[in-house]
């Protein structure tokens, strides 16, 4: 039997065979209080419990190797990256100041196929696994985005200042004309990964044309970045057996999907409750005004004000691979 997962526009799976569809595609507060408290008492602790000393930087950010600081520098130092973070939430249009995500765990999860979302022989053949969750049992979203369409110079900006880890899923036939774009990205602490050479419908094509689409993506990402990636999302999120055995001939381990989306203006769900959870993976899109009523950076506003809103921090999602 040929299986096919497909997911609707909302994310959530309407069946196991035929054909899926393509999915669609500032506020500011009291800041200037926040930050004289964060000076003042050190309480902005960017979602860590412990003292001012125990602030880590944010997953997928580099840590400095510098000789241990002088008796009384960590404090100081603490207070003004907690000054910083206040200060970048304002500059950026946001009423809070993003939570910062406690370290992964010494043993990483073990990721399983989420239920129902199997092909035949899914363990037997050793396929990668496909899941919309990580375990978690913290209060952590992960931060997906998809394809490479839009290159806004303001969206590295943003993600930079504000130190908030994504992973990108790059689609060739989007990417080529600014590779430098996604360089830059590479270089912030980014994970680039497989989203297929021309973002088809896999299930409509052979095991030998899909190999090509999902390892000719390796290639390239190899050759312009420097490292094949183990991390591929099948495009709409629709694959079946022959897709997973590509990946995994390709070099694939993992093939996470999502459990919410966010776009400019609205989020979807697949959840029957309609809200976020420990372990989520939220997808978005490269995209700007020509898809969208907005931005990237307008996405995510949107993004980041739900997530600090209900105490969720972002997190790295290749730290929990």
């Amino acid at each position: 039997m040929r299986v096919v997962v497909q997911n609707d526009e909302n994310g959530a799976v309407v069946g196991r065979q035929g054909r899926g569809r393509r999915p669609r595609g500032a506020v500011r507060g009291g800041l200037g209080l926040l930050v004289a408290a964060a000076l003042a008492s050190g309480c902005v602790q960017g979602g860590g419990s412990g003292s001012g000393s125990d602030v880590r930087p944010a997953s997928g950010q580099r840590q400095s190797s510098s000789a241990p600081p002088v008796a009384g520098a960590g404090a100081g130092a603490g207070a003004a990256a907690r000054a910083a973070r206040v200060a970048a939430a304002k500059r950026w249009g946001l009423d809070r100041v993003p939570l910062v995500a406690p370290a992964p765990p010494a043993k990483k999860p073990r990721i399983t196929t989420r239920d129902g979302f199997e092909v035949d022989d899914h363990e037997e053949l050793g396929l990668p696994p496909v899941f919309t969750t990580i375990p978690a049992k913290k209060k952590i979203v992960f931060l997906t985005i998809d394809d490479g369409a839009e290159k806004d110079p303001a969206f590295l900006r943003m993600m930079r200042d504000l130190k908030i880890p994504y992973t990108a899923f790059l689609s060739d036939y989007l990417v080529k004309d600014d590779y430098a774009y996604f360089r830059k990205m590479q270089d912030a602490g980014v994970v680039l990964n497989n989203h297929t050479l021309h973002h088809p419908y896999l299930p409509g094509l052979s095991y030998a044309e899909q190999k090509r689409e999902i390892c000719g993506m390796q290639d390239v990402i190899e050759k312009r970045y420097g490292k094949r990636p183990t991390v591929f999302r099948p495009p709409y999120g629709n694959y079946n057996q022959d897709t997973l055995r590509a990946a995994k001939a390709c070099g694939i381990r993992y093939a996470p999907l999502w459990d919410e989306e966010v776009f400019v203006d609205h989020w979807e769900y697949r959840e029957w409750d309609r809200d976020l959870h420990p372990g989520d993976i939220v997808l978005s899109h490269f995209r700007g005004r020509d898809d969208w009523k907005g931005t990237m950076p307008d996405m995510i506003r949107r993004f980041l004000k739900k997530v600090t809103d209900k105490g969720y921090a972002v997190a790295r999602l290749e730290d929990y691979l």
